[in-house]
């Protein structure tokens, strides 16, 4: 007995063709991971070439394709699809480099600041005590709170592990000892307001955060230079957030909070692949 597709008339699936905004270094990059754990797992066979899979999970990643829309149109399962999605995920992340490695590669390029910075995930509301847990008051929406690191050039050399999103920007900082590290490597750090407090060393500051206005006290002259020029020198970090949100998955994630430290670190190292290009 043969298995052949039949379809009524009228009811055959349309397929359409999408551009993919991606460099072939990336693509090939996945391939090639890919091809490396199906050798060590010993897996003789995959449904699809890895070229293919890779494609698929990039256009799940970078255009928030539905797993269900990518399975159709390559013949697999959703489930299959949810599978690749997960399995490279997994293999990019663990590629990332831990905190104190990534700080003291940035000092041996000679580089003395780091810019440091939080941004929230926007996510699904969620049922019971996740609900209020991930509602972030700043944003006045849900999400994860995530912390990130650039250098100078506002590429993104680190990203923390997901928080709910009322964390605060301290919290964060101070649960990954980010003024310790950042000792420990010799660098400094930008950051902006919502830093302040985080080191309150006096005389030998590793933690710039600028000077704030308050009922009792105006800014002076110089202080609101010394902003300006804070300001100038934080904004590449904002560009790096701008790269790795290009990922249309983030949007809004629908995925388990669980997984999604492992996604954001995933998509770091896509996103350094296209920056370095």
């Amino acid at each position: 007995m043969t298995n052949t597709e039949e379809y009524a008339e009228g009811t055959r699936p349309l397929v359409y063709q999408c551009r993919l905004p991606l460099s072939t270094r990336t693509v090939n990059h996945l391939a090639d991971l890919l091809r490396r754990h199906l050798k060590a797992i010993r897996s003789r066979w995959r449904a699809l070439p890895p070229g293919k899979i890779a494609v698929i999970v990039l256009a799940v990643l970078r255009h928030d394709q539905r797993l269900a829309d990518m399975a159709g149109g390559n013949k697999v399962s959703e489930s299959t699809v949810r599978r690749w999605r997960d399995e490279l995920i997994r293999l990019l992340a663990v590629q990332t480099p831990r905190l104190d490695r990534a700080l003291k590669k940035v000092a041996r390029r000679g580089e003395e600041v780091v810019l440091i910075d939080g941004t929230l995930i926007r996510t699904k509301r969620r049922t019971g005590k996740a609900d209020r847990r991930n509602y972030s008051g700043k944003h006045r929406s849900h999400g994860l709170h995530f912390l990130a690191l650039t250098d100078e050039n506002g590429r993104m050399i680190w990203i923390s592990a997901a928080r709910p999103g009322r964390t605060h920007d301290n919290t964060a900082a101070r649960h990954d000892h980010i003024l310790a590290h950042l000792r420990a490597a010799g660098l400094g750090a930008l950051a902006d307001l919502g830093f302040r407090g985080l080191d309150n060393d006096i005389l030998d500051p590793v933690i710039v955060t600028g000077y704030v206005a308050t009922r009792t006290h105006k800014l002076t002259p110089g202080e609101k230079e010394a902003n300006r020029a804070l300001a100038v020198g934080r904004a590449p970090v904002e560009h790096g957030f701008a790269h790795l949100k290009n990922w249309r998955i983030l949007t809004k994630l629908r995925t388990d909070p669980a997984r999604a430290t492992l996604l954001l670190r995933a998509l770091l190292v896509l996103t350094n692949l296209e920056i370095n290009r």
